[in-house]
């Protein structure tokens, strides 16, 4: 057993130190919002918080994050108020939505780090991040809208 902090909790996970973080959510805890794209960390669909900062769950192994804070999707927030995910919905940024739990953790992280980005941030930020959709110009829309919510005191 291994026990890892996710979206606040301490878990106990039955599955062995070598095993990708992005199954242990998915085939272990049922956390399904994070998603498998490529399996190389290259399209960004498996994004997670480690510790805040964004990463690609598919090539993290559990042994690497047993003593690292994880958030999902999931524990973003409990019913859709982080104003990312506010965004998202007023801007009616997905289209098919398979990538959009990965742009969003990306996009929260980002403005953790810089409450009011330019466009060149948000390109720069969210680079490894595919939309097969092409949906980039809501995304970046709905990332300059989460930082003015943020900015009028919404919640993070």
């Amino acid at each position: 057993m291994t026990i890892i902090t996710v979206n606040n909790q301490k878990l106990d996970v039955d599955a062995t130190a070598d095993t990708p973080l992005l199954w242990v959510l998915r085939d272990h805890l049922g956390m399904t919002g994070t998603k498998f794209g490529c399996g190389m960390a290259l399209c960004g669909a498996c994004t997670v918080h480690i510790d805040g900062v964004a990463t690609r769950s598919c090539v993290l192994s559990l042994g690497a994050v047993q003593d690292k804070s994880i958030t999902t999707i999931e524990g973003l927030s409990a019913d859709r108020s982080h104003a990312v995910q506010k965004a998202w919905m007023e801007l009616d940024v997905p289209q098919c939505g398979y990538c959009q739990s990965g742009q969003i953790m990306s996009a929260a992280a980002l403005l953790k780090t810089n409450p009011a980005p330019n466009d060149a941030d948000i390109d720069a930020a969210m680079s490894g991040n595919i939309c097969r959709c092409g949906t980039y110009p809501r995304i970046r829309q709905a990332i300059h809208r989460a930082a003015q919510l943020l900015g009028a005191g919404a919640s993070k």
